[in-house]
């Protein structure tokens, strides 16, 4: 599953680079499509990249609403930029996708919070999305 690894780490990069520039997470993934295209050196956005970002930027609002209602001591403002977009990534994956088992949702999660933010992040974002993944099936039905 070195493909699905992949994929998470770059729409986890473009989810980050949408937030910094304040843009449009489906401008940015845009943007990594044309690139890649038209410039060997970068590497192709795989088909679950697009996925991802495509499914988040569906789902957003009500994401960061999850992520601001759950965070126990965090706004989502406040909260360090990593972590709050490895937060949208796994908890999209973990409500709204059905193939991909739980487990593997929070261990890659927590694995992105060990290679790119803090020594604490990895217990934050376990936390949180381990309540989300315990509240899952109530979380899709208030969405409805």
């Amino acid at each position: 599953m070195a493909a699905r690894n992949t994929a998470r780490k770059r729409a986890f990069q473009i989810l980050f680079e949408a937030d910094q520039r304040g843009t449009d997470v489906l401008t940015v993934l845009a943007d990594w499509v044309r690139h890649s295209r038209s410039d060997t050196r970068q590497p192709p956005v795989s088909e679950y990249t697009m996925e991802l970002v495509e499914g988040y930027a569906e789902h957003e609002r009500r994401i960061d609403d999850l992520i601001s209602q759950y965070a126990v001591g965090w706004t989502l403002d406040r909260m360090p930029v990593v972590d709050r977009n490895i937060l949208r990534l796994g908890a999209y994956e973990l409500v709204w996708v059905d193939g991909t088992p739980d487990a593997v949702v929070l261990d890659e999660a927590v694995q992105l919070a060990k290679e790119f933010s803090t020594d604490e992040s990895p217990s934050f974002v376990n936390g949180l999305l381990g309540r989300f993944k315990d509240l899952k099936p109530s979380l899709r039905r208030d969405e409805a």
